[in-house]
């Protein structure tokens, strides 16, 4: 039962100093931070129960995301959550078409990481008093229930109501087999804690060797900044794991497109199964150059990480510009965003790897692919999620990872809180680490 009228929205910039180990490299973020704009909904329901919502970022710029969550809470606070819940798409759109506000988006950028950052809390919220994980929830819901939620604005000459509607109905068949499939065995996963890029070849191995011992056999490898050095540490990790295993490239927007073309040729023989992101984000006719020079070699092109929102989805799919699509739980404008481009990508025939790679990233993306498979998708073909191994100890219902699969969270909610502890250690500036680091002249304000 939906109960309570929102009474307070908080925000607080959270960092963590990743950018210590280079944890998170790659070849355009040398030093990244893990950070969140961490948000904390109040109702005046008896339960007292809280929502917690973020967005990931990377240390600097997180304060600017503070500020656009504090702009959108006016449009937040004071609402019933059963008149936002069971008219959720006009609440999207409200916050999202702000008149003086979406002139810094229109739905992208840091105002879509703000908005998503509030409606992660609210689906938290939701999900809790419901007493359900977040996955369980949408699982749960009708297909009527389910498109209420999304925004078809901008995206009908690719996907209607109807048809996401018809999608959700098929998607009804055989669910409780597919459900208890998760149950048993989880979602599978890829590591990207292996092969960051400010990692040494002695680390890189190391932690290589650690997890094919724990089952891994899906790895990720950074690569952009040197060819000679991606041939060598693609070399090193290919060898380690074995020709069966499968291999991913992340190049994070480094190259023009010739240039990825010609750079992925030369790794080729390290048998990718994708290059990520190999050129700018925005550039979706790039991507398509880029695929269709890369597909005579069974390379594929993944990304979707830095997709601002659905609509330049929709394009990327309607170009035939990727064979992988990333969804971000974060980057989008949350769970009522991603259920679009879930639903565009199973019209599309195109599957879905979301991106995880970020303080909190995992534990709320778990929830979104879990129902892609449940009650969207249906397979498993092609098909994994992220998973890095770095500040799940911060949460208060962290990711499990069984033989390299995500087990489902049981737990109400979106696995979004953290630890009050680490919120206090961990706040910028403010918190002990910060001020203990600022003192040693290893970070400045």
């Amino acid at each position: 039962m939906v109960k309570g009228k929102i009474t307070g929205l908080s925000v607080k910039d959270v960092r963590f100093p990743t950018s210590l180990g280079h944890h998170g490299s790659d070849a355009m973020h040398t030093d990244p931070d893990y950070s969140a704009a961490y948000v904390v909904i109040e109702t005046d329901a008896e339960d007292a129960l809280k929502g917690y919502g973020l967005t990931f970022t990377l240390g600097k710029g997180t304060e600017i995301v503070v500020c656009a969550v504090k702009a959108l809470s006016h449009l937040v606070v004071g609402r019933n959550l059963e008149d936002i819940v069971t008219n959720f798409r006009d609440f999207y759109r409200q916050l999202t078409s702000d008149g003086q506000l979406r002139w810094i988006g229109p739905e992208k950028g840091v105002v879509q990481l703000a908005t998503s950052a509030v409606l992660n809390a609210v689906w938290d919220l939701w999900a809790k008093q419901e007493g359900k994980p977040l996955w369980k929830l949408l699982v749960d819901m009708t297909p009527e229930q389910l498109v209420c939620c999304i925004d078809f604005r901008y995206i009908t000459d690719a996907l209607t109501e109807a048809q996401a509607l018809e999608i959700l109905r098929n998607g009804k068949q055989r669910q409780e087999t597919r459900e208890e499939h998760m149950l048993k065995n989880g979602y599978p996963a890829y590591t990207t804690s292996c092969a960051w890029l400010g990692y040494s070849d002695k680390q890189l191995q190391k932690l290589c060797a650690e997890a094919l011992k724990e089952g891994w056999t899906r790895f990720k490898v950074k690569v952009g900044a040197d060819l000679q050095d991606d041939i060598r540490r693609c070399k090193l990790i290919r060898d380690m794991i074995g020709p069966d295993n499968k291999l991913m490239l992340d190049a994070n927007q480094r190259w023009d497109v010739n240039e990825a073309i010609s750079w992925v040729k030369e790794l080729a023989l390290f048998k990718p199964l994708w290059i990520e992101e190999p050129t700018s984000p925005d550039d979706i006719l790039g991507h398509g150059t880029i695929s269709k020079a890369l597909a005579p070699l069974g390379i594929g092109v993944a990304t979707g990480e830095q997709c601002h929102n659905r609509v330049m989805f929709k394009q990327f799919l309607q170009a035939h510009a990727l064979q992988y699509l990333q969804i971000d739980s974060c980057r989008l404008g949350s769970v009522n965003e991603n259920l679009s481009v879930l639903l565009m990508a199973r019209k599309f025939n195109i599957p879905v790897c979301p991106h995880a790679g970020g303080v909190g990233l995992c534990e709320l993306v778990q929830h979104l692919i879990i129902f892609d498979y449940i009650s969207v998708s249906g397979s498993l073909e092609n098909r994994m999620c992220e998973y890095v191994d770095h500040l799940h100890e911060h949460f208060k219902h962290p990711v499990t990872i069984r033989n390299a699969a995500y087990m489902p969270p049981t737990d109400p909610g979106y696995s979004t809180e953290m630890k009050e502890e680490s919120v206090l250690l961990y706040q910028f500036p403010s918190g002990a680490i910060w001020q203990q680091l600022i003192h040693e002249k290893k970070a400045e304000i």
